[in-house]
């Protein structure tokens, strides 16, 4: 993946990066405006059009995310480059991880669950090769095409000795894996099947909590991200710092946090999804 060169290449030519634009939003940058496009550069003396219950994200110079939640009207860059505040030096680290992830070209097909065993499968959107868990909450989903609603979620011990059972109607579950439930269990297998049609169900997933070495490696840099305002675009940093560490449950679990925050990150999910060949691009 190419990354997108970040202030060493830049320096003060810019003041932001376009990292998500929600509506109609426009940017002006010398006489005429023109739409304002995810990976624009826009430099202090540039002027933002926007739209009605618009929503842009935004990455400083210096590395760090700015939210833009206003009226619609127009807006001088300049001022919005003014209420930067002072952030932690880590989220320079994943500054051109996240912005790469946002700028790179994007397949116009749909994405499907990467389960193809069948339609009676349910895909759960959890990554085969990488199933250690860093962080103690996190969020399953699962492909809800066939809409056989409510779901069952279960998860065992590796012996087949039942921890929790639980039942939703939508196609994800948070879970706390230190509820006291689970106990002292470092392997947990979830299964999720449609109440409606017990055939239609996902294969077993073995959820692995991190080893020690793995949790020490990124306990430092998680706690600074941690701390930041629990922002949506500050969860995409969080998202990058796992993402990045292989660490693709908790990582699915920040930019699910990110889009129920803001919904116009959810195309942000999806990218992480299919990259990390948890979903699969196909043709309808």
């Amino acid at each position: 993946m190419a990354l997108v060169g970040f202030g060493h290449i830049y320096a003060q030519e810019y003041a932001f990066k376009v990292l998500v634009s929600k509506g109609k939003n426009e940017m002006k940058s010398g006489s005429g405006w023109q739409p304002l496009k995810v990976g624009a550069s826009l430099k202090p003396a540039d002027e933002l059009k926007l739209s009605e219950n618009a929503y842009v994200g935004l990455v400083h110079v210096t590395g760090k995310p700015f939210e833009v939640k206003k009226p619609a009207g127009t807006y001088k860059v300049i001022d919005f480059a003014n209420q930067v505040k002072p952030g932690p030096s880590v989220l320079n680290k994943y500054t051109d991880f996240v912005l790469s992830s946002a700028t790179s070209p994007k397949n116009t097909l749909a994405a499907t669950g990467a389960v193809t065993r069948g339609d009676e499968f349910i895909a759960l959107y959890l990554p085969v090769n990488h199933n250690e868990v860093f962080g103690n909450k996190i969020i399953i989903s699962w492909d809800d095409e066939k809409k056989l609603k409510p779901y069952t979620v279960t998860f065992t011990t590796l012996f087949g000795d039942e921890l929790l059972k639980k039942e939703t109607s939508d196609s994800w579950m948070e879970v706390d894996l230190a509820d006291p439930t689970f106990g002292p269990e470092n392997n947990i297998i979830v299964n999720v099947v449609s109440k409606t049609n017990k055939n239609h169900k996902s294969e077993n997933f073995t959820l692995k909590k991190a080893p020690k070495a793995t949790r020490d490696k990124i306990k430092g840099p998680y706690a600074e991200l941690a701390a930041t305002e629990p922002t949506a675009i500050n969860k995409l940093f969080i998202a990058a710092l796992f993402e990045e560490n292989n660490l693709l449950i908790d990582a699915g679990t920040a930019f699910q946090e990110a889009a129920k925050l803001e919904p116009a990150y959810q195309q942000s999910y999806t990218d992480f999804l299919v990259r990390n060949n948890i979903k699969k691009l196909v043709k309808k």
